[in-house]
């Protein structure tokens, strides 16, 4: 079996705007042939909807989810969901695509849509944080901003809502922007997420 490496799918992803599960599956699906994997993306109409990203997005929805349980804290989410057209953004999956994305930040609380949104302050504090992590557990230093890049997944993981594996498993296997790419896929549509708001009762106090 060939070996996919984070950094074949990468690549991949930057060259067709695809997300990371489908680029994966392209990918083992082609036998690690780069050129192979883009076509079947293409075939699938996978990279064609990546590509559509340019297309203007004045329609949508807002998503919204309250967790209100005894023993736990009250949550609220708002999630703005975007989409073409009126009659995508008001279409029975596209709501409950919104409706999921906002329980699922209630569950995994990120901080930032998309890696881009991540401040460059922060980013940077956490690259100096690992890097000073690495030195601590005696990694050499001619490997440490290798180190930095693998574990900064980890912390887009954990923080990029986008970047996030949706917590019901059982009802869709991937991240999140895996999620509104297949939804963009079967709409023919660009989707995205545009913003979302979260608030826990006491937090703030």
């Amino acid at each position: 079996m060939t070996d996919i490496t984070a950094k074949d799918i990468q690549a991949l992803r930057q060259e067709t705007g695809t997300g990371m599960m489908d680029a994966k599956k392209a990918l083992v699906e082609a036998g690690g042939d780069m050129e192979r994997a883009a076509e079947i993306l293409r075939e699938k109409g996978i990279a064609a909807a990546a590509k559509r990203t340019d297309r203007a997005q004045t329609e949508g929805t807002i998503g919204s989810y309250l967790h209100h349980q005894a023993g736990r804290p009250v949550i609220g989410v708002l999630v703005e969901l975007a989409s073409e057209t009126d009659f995508v953004a008001k279409s029975d999956e596209f709501q409950g695509i919104a409706n999921d994305i906002a329980m699922h930040v209630a569950a995994a609380s990120p901080q930032w849509v998309t890696r881009d949104d991540v401040p460059a302050e922060d980013l940077d504090k956490e690259k100096d944080l690992i890097a000073a992590q690495a030195r601590n557990e005696g990694k050499p230093d001619h490997i440490v901003d290798k180190i930095v890049e693998g574990r900064l997944n980890s912390f887009y993981k954990d923080n990029v809502l986008l970047d996030q594996v949706f917590v019901r498993s059982e009802a869709f296997e991937g991240t999140v922007g895996d999620m509104v790419q297949q939804l963009a896929v079967k709409m023919g549509e660009n989707i995205s997420v545009k913003r979302f708001s979260r608030i826990q009762v006491g937090a703030g106090s």
